[in-house]
């Protein structure tokens, strides 16, 4: 008597060994085990993203947040006292960096990196594993940001940013365009990543990934220290202005450097706490359908994604009556 043996199913759908995934198959942000339902996946995720832009509240996390923020560090009003000294411009980029912690954008980009706080191994390695993604993403940070606060230094009173012109209906600032450049190919380069998680399309990393393996997250630096090229954020532009008039490429480097250290460092605790105190239970549970991480890796990406090109290319748009209508909760 034959007997047919059949192949057992697949919980986590096709595992796929794309040549553009390298050996093994993956880079940071692709472990190349893709789920079913990618369309769907896909979907909700944008959706989320829209309904973030709806309800998203920037003058409530701006000026409620973190200018209190700001004024309890500083101890005095941060946007009514002027910058006074390199000493004093350098302590107000830090702070303000902190202050803007819980702006859209950051929350985002950290939002992606959530999956990577499974650890396994040794009482040491579980410490210092969480340690290395954050270590390489400072690296592409920190080149960012120094780059740019120096060229701040040296010619920023020219820039868009530089500008006060202030926004009228019909119409957009130079500051406004240049976030809407900035924050519009920064979400679709995170919408392509969420879709690379999903095997939608080819891994960026793939073939970079197999000599420097770090490379992703030197790059996820890189795109958090953007964040600062287009951010409207009020106390950074009360920083900017001053690295600009002070003509000094090294301040704005250092400048720069500490806004975006500020920026990250409450984000930074957080992701270690959660990997030294919950990276082995997570490490498990991915491990029994590794899928699981392909779906949350991109649903991170994709919502963030899709949440900063809609709010910035589209909401932007609307609040200065370019286009007639886009949805929005009564408190934003």
């Amino acid at each position: 008597m034959t007997q047919t043996h059949r192949s057992p199913r697949r919980p986590d759908g096709p595992v796929l060994n794309r040549p553009d995934t390298g050996p093994g198959g993956t880079s940071a942000f692709v472990n190349g085990h893709f789920p079913r339902r990618r369309g769907l996946i896909i979907l909700l995720s944008v959706l989320g993203g829209f309904l973030l832009t709806v309800i998203w509240s920037a003058e409530f996390v701006d000026r409620t947040i973190g200018d209190n923020v700001a004024n309890t560090l500083l101890g005095h009003d941060a946007k009514e006292t002027p910058i006074q000294g390199v000493a004093a411009g350098v302590l107000f980029a830090f702070v303000s960096g902190i202050a803007g912690t819980f702006t859209a954008c950051n929350i985002a980009a950290f939002g992606a990196l959530a999956p990577l706080t499974g650890t396994t191994g040794s009482r040491l390695s579980r410490f210092t594993q969480p340690l290395k993604p954050l270590g390489w993403m400072s690296v592409g940070m920190i080149a960012v940001s120094a780059a740019y606060g120096a060229l701040v230094g040296l010619v920023g009173t020219s820039m868009p940013q530089f500008s006060t012109t202030p926004n009228s209906p019909g119409g957009l600032s130079p500051r406004s365009i240049q976030s809407m450049v900035v924050f519009g190919v920064i979400g679709l380069i995170m919408i392509y990543l969420g879709l690379a998680a999903l095997g939608v399309v080819p891994d960026p990393f793939a073939r970079i990934a197999r000599r420097h393996p770090n490379a992703p997250m030197v790059f996820m630096g890189a795109l958090i220290a953007g964040f600062l090229i287009g951010r409207p954020f009020a106390l950074f532009r009360q920083m900017f202005r001053d690295a600009a008039e002070s003509g000094n490429p090294l301040y704005g480097a250092a400048a720069f450097t500490l806004q975006s250290i500020g920026n990250i460092v409450i984000m930074a605790v957080l992701f270690l706490l959660l990997a030294w105190l919950a990276g082995s239970r997570l490490q498990r549970w991915f491990a029994e359908r590794p899928s699981r991480l392909a779906v949350l890796t991109a649903v991170a990406f994709i919502v963030a994604g899709a949440f900063t090109f809609l709010y910035w290319d589209v909401r932007l748009l609307a609040r200065r009556e370019i286009i007639p209508w886009y949805p929005t909760a009564p408190w934003a």
